[in-house]
């Protein structure tokens, strides 16, 4: 008998990935594809808070369920903490094998991305008549 090479929160995170999909009017978004994966992700902010984050993956299960650890935790936080997301923090809370680290640092450059460009467009979307 081998191993689970998941892990139970993988599975979980996999079999309900309750953040993916679009958003309509998006105050950033942001697309990366290397190392066998693609990552988009989009955000919503009122004000400096995440209202909503968005995520497609097209790659690993590990990846997915980084993608949709990442919405769970940042959603309802500022969006400058999407600048200091660090790999290792889905390391660390997920079973992710060391030779998934690159796709799981894919998903750091994108979060990171997508806070910069949050910051940088925060009232991307919005009518000022």
């Amino acid at each position: 008998m081998t191993a689970d090479p998941y892990g139970k929160r993988v599975r979980e995170l996999f079999a309900r990935p309750d953040h993916a999909g679009d958003l309509e009017k998006p105050s950033a978004r942001v697309q990366i594809d290397d190392q066998g994966v693609r990552i988009a992700l989009a955000v919503q902010c009122d004000g400096d808070i995440i209202d909503r984050l968005r995520f497609r993956v097209w790659g690993c299960p590990h990846a997915l369920a980084a993608a949709e650890a990442v919405c769970r935790e940042f959603e309802g936080r500022p969006v400058s903490a999407l600048q200091a997301f660090s790999a290792n923090e889905i390391m660390q809370t997920l079973p992710v094998p060391r030779e998934k680290l690159g796709r799981i640092l894919i998903l750091e450059d994108a979060v990171r991305s997508l806070g910069q460009g949050a910051r940088v467009s925060p009232d991307a979307g919005e009518d000022t008549d």
